[in-house]
């Protein structure tokens, strides 16, 4: 049973930086696609990022594109997502999740496994 345990949230001044950890238990981490999610209160679940098993390739949804990078250390099971210039809308609690193959999957029930979110607020 894979786990996943999101860190690094917190509330940050618009503008500012944040960097969020998801850890990873199990042997073959470094098979799995990681990909960020997040879900704004009242709102459905949106795709944020993600990255392939060796870390060499990475999607990013429009509205992070250039303010967000996504990176992965499989020596340390952990996956990064580096967030800068944040935003008002950008406030959500964060999700990593994981699933095997090498398509970039951009749906959350296209994910097996998820981490229990971390909250980032971003104020104005």
């Amino acid at each position: 049973q894979v786990q996943l345990v999101e860190s690094g949230g917190g509330l940050v001044q618009a503008g500012g930086s944040l960097r969020l950890s998801c850890a990873a238990s199990g042997p073959t981490f470094s098979n799995w696609l990681m990909a960020w999610f997040r879900q704004a209160p009242g709102k459905e679940r949106e795709f944020v990022s993600v990255i392939s098993w060796s870390g060499g390739s990475t999607y990013y949804a429009d509205s992070v594109k250039g303010r967000f990078t996504i990176s992965r250390d499989n020596a340390k099971n952990t996956v990064y997502l580096q967030m800068n210039s944040l935003k008002p809308e950008d406030t959500a609690v964060y999700y990593c999740a994981c699933r095997g193959g090498r398509y970039f999957y951009t749906v959350p029930n296209e994910y097996a496994s998820w981490g229990q979110g971390t909250q980032v607020t971003v104020s104005s």
